[in-house]
């Protein structure tokens, strides 16, 4: 790895600098914990000013960890390491490094997800562990996830920066400890555990559906059998990580490998964001039940699939193109603009339509996750509205890399492939 950051150029710091960068770090926790108390504490209603005094105690009360919620975390993250190292699995070499090397990746991430799945309903079915222990320690466990974050970028950003640097640091220390001062962090250097990709894709992805199933098995338990709403926002989850199990190499040609650093940003989101804000809706249908008409059902089911249909569509379409530039696409040979790098542009398919048609079927299915829940909070629909503004950020980040990865070439396919993300939208 070519360890001379000087000669990459460097980038401007993003989200805002370090005025910004601080806000979402003390922001992003307080959301999960709006959510939760929002939920659990002031029904459904997210004006928390609302709470009294005895609804303040009991949420400062909930804040305060056990050991065994200490123990659970730590030991789900280092049970989850060893799946990664332990377990067979193909391996796949990922996209040129800077300085033009491939790193070799273990693909067993599916081994992993059925394995503990498997573990926590064997568990829950005898009687071992409560399904209702997730939602009482749902914001403790939170909090311990969170706070360990704070540290651990900051060895990320030590680690990352002598040993594998990202390849356009800011210069500024806190953005680059926010943004990641590593590329692709192992240890050991290059042909050790993949930090990036573990927490990617294992602790937090995984655990956003072993908290669904518990929401899903504790109403089962408190109830005899558990609604059609909790069923939808359950599976259609479900499905999301199973799918993403099944086509796990295409991470490797994602935006978050291929440029982004490994900072704070995407350790909290990876590991605390995604499992503790991604599963408000079922925690929500725990906590407010609602009863779903079949035809209402029906649709929603329609409006998700349809949305999976677009986004796998779409993101296979450009992974078989980087596995094979020769390969058709809609019964054609690829239309592609050759970049000074020696790669190519697509401009065929969904990716001359749009440049992020793949954020379409993203948005859509983010909408039939919280369309179950109806329309009693605003809560459920957080998840939507976030994850429409981070999509259009992450666009044009991704644009203003590409324009300085690419220069020419990515201006001229701006011009040929003018829609962002909607056609004739936006």
């Amino acid at each position: 790895m070519n360890n001379d950051t000087t000669a990459n150029p460097q980038q401007r710091p993003d989200f805002g600098g370090i005025p910004g960068n601080i806000a979402l770090m003390i922001a992003l926790p307080l959301i999960i914990f709006w959510l939760w108390a929002s939920v659990r504490l002031n029904a459904g209603s997210i004006f928390l000013w609302q709470l009294n005094p005895e609804g303040w105690k009991a949420a400062a009360a909930a804040l305060k960890p056990t050991w065994t919620d200490i123990a659970v975390v730590f030991g789900w993250i280092g049970f989850q390491a060893l799946l990664q190292v332990l377990l067979p699995g193909s391996r796949v070499e990922g996209r040129p490094l800077p300085d033009g090397s491939k790193l070799i990746y273990r693909m067993n991430g599916m081994f992993a997800f059925l394995l503990s799945l498997g573990i926590y309903l064997t568990l829950v079915l005898t009687g071992i562990v409560s399904p209702l222990w997730l939602y009482e320690r749902f914001i403790s466990l939170a909090l311990i996830i969170t706070a360990a974050c704070y540290p651990f970028a900051l060895f990320l950003y030590f680690y990352g920066k002598k040993t594998n640097p990202a390849p356009h640091l800011t210069g500024i220390p806190f953005c680059d400890y926010f943004l990641g001062a590593g590329h692709n962090p192992r240890i050991p250097v290059r042909t050790g555990f993949d930090i990036k990709l573990f927490f990617e894709s294992r602790p937090g992805l995984i655990g956003w559906v072993i908290l669904n199933m518990s929401f899903l098995l504790a109403e089962v338990q408190l109830k005899g059998r558990p609604s059609i709403a909790m069923v939808m926002v359950v599976l259609f989850q479900a499905w999301y990580v199973l799918d993403y199990f099944l086509h796990e190499e295409a991470i490797l040609s994602t935006m978050d490998i291929v440029q982004e650093g490994f900072g704070w940003m995407l350790l909290f989101g990876d590991s605390a964001w995604v499992p503790f804000s991604y599963s408000i809706q079922a925690f929500y249908l725990l906590t407010f039940p609602v009863h779903l008409p079949w035809w209402a059902a029906l649709s929603i089911a329609v409006l998700n699939f349809a949305g999976y249909a677009v986004f796998r569509s779409v993101n296979l379409q450009k992974h078989r193109f980087r596995k094979n530039p020769d390969r058709k696409i809609w019964g054609e040979q690829p239309v592609v603009i050759e970049t000074s790098r020696g790669t190519q542009l697509l401009v065929s398919g969904f990716w001359g339509w749009s440049r992020h048609f793949n954020y379409v079927g993203d948005i859509m299915m983010a909408l039939a996750w919280g369309l179950p829940c109806l329309f009693g909070s605003y809560v459920p629909y957080f998840y939507v509205v976030y994850f429409t503004i981070l999509l259009v950020n992450r666009q044009r980040r991704d644009d203003r890399l590409c324009a300085d990865k690419y220069g020419e070439a990515w201006l001229e396919y701006r011009n040929r492939v003018k829609w962002r993300i909607l056609p004739g939208v936006y």
